[in-house]
């Protein structure tokens, strides 16, 4: 399934060459008798946000870590940038894990020189380009604070400046969001979606599916270290039927045991159904207004969430 959206020039034929950022072709990891990833198959492109979906223990991590050199795959291979993967790559990778790695005793400004300077950058690049971010983030007031001083949130914020000082092409967030509040998580979605915009590839490994269903493109859903779904967004979500039916009525609420629906749930004046396969969801309005007021209707398309749960529920690891 080659695509991609950028190109780059040969400089010794002018060829153009067509380029994902990421492609993984069937990579398997085993530790002792425990199987963390089997024969899986990504691909990336530039200027595209993708989400690494799955359940605790699926494999997520394992990929991500084989993906950037910290381990490697007992089979299969690794391409970064249209190249078998070497060390030299993960100069234009930004990486935020999910564990923060950041020196507590460290005043934050002379944490971002020194992890800027590691990605390759000049003292005055780093410290402009700290500067810059730091203001964008609305932590400038703390360059001057130690690390251990700051909430779980502004930490995280300064590990997510910490992954893109270098102006990395691809960025691989692993629970970006985690301890923000959101007023900060919306800030740091901003400037990923920015990002991707400009060209660079994202993927990120969340649980939190209102996020990868607003942001990603394409998503891989992986369980017990195999792909289970795979593929865009709006394509994955083409294949369930719209059988989810939200109302806004006044009056009698019993409509809601016919036989039509599956599942309802009713709080206040709304109520959220689930209707039985193949059923008609106009059959389920005419029945609501022959007993209620209807004010307001939609007929919708499974959530990712529900569609995670429907794939994994019951299989996932423990």
């Amino acid at each position: 399934m080659k695509a991609c959206r950028t190109y780059a020039h040969d400089g010794q034929d002018g060829k153009t060459l067509c380029m994902n950022i990421v492609e993984l072709d069937r990579i398997s990891k085993n530790y002792d008798t425990k199987i963390a990833v089997h024969e899986l198959s990504l691909e990336i492109e530039p200027g595209k946000m993708f989400g690494l979906l799955g359940p605790n223990g699926a494999g997520k991590t394992s990929t991500i870590r084989m993906m950037i050199g910290m381990t490697l795959p007992d089979s299969g291979t690794v391409t970064l940038f249209g190249q078998p993967f070497t060390r030299k790559s993960l100069a234009r990778v930004g990486y935020l894990p999910e564990e923060r790695g950041l020196y507590k005793k460290m005043k934050v400004r002379e944490q971002l020189l020194l992890l800027g300077q590691l990605h390759g950058l000049n003292a005055t690049q780093a410290a402009n380009r700290t500067q810059q971010w730091c203001e964008r983030l609305d932590i400038a007031e703390s360059l001057d604070k130690r690390t251990e001083e700051l909430s779980k949130g502004m930490q995280q914020k300064i590990q997510f400046i910490a992954a893109l000082l270098h102006d990395p092409e691809l960025m691989i967030m692993d629970e970006p969001f985690s301890g923000l509040d959101p007023v900060n998580a919306v800030m740091l979605q901003d400037v990923l979606v920015e990002l991707k915009n400009k060209g660079r590839a994202v993927l990120f490994s969340t649980h939190r599916m209102d996020q990868v269903e607003k942001l990603c493109d394409s998503i891989c859903l992986v369980n017990n270290g195999e792909a289970v779904l795979a593929g865009t967004v709006r394509e994955i979500k083409s294949r369930y039927p719209k059988n989810r039916l939200r109302m806004r009525f006044e009056g009698d609420a019993t409509f809601l045991s016919h036989p039509l629906i599956a599942e309802a749930s009713h709080n206040n004046d709304t109520a959220e159904i689930r209707l039985q396969d193949g059923a008609d969801p106009q059959e389920v309005v005419a029945a609501a207004m022959a007993r209620a007021r209807v004010s307001y209707f939609d007929v919708m398309e499974p959530t990712l969430e529900e569609i995670f749960i429907e794939t994994v529920g019951g299989k996932a690891n423990a």
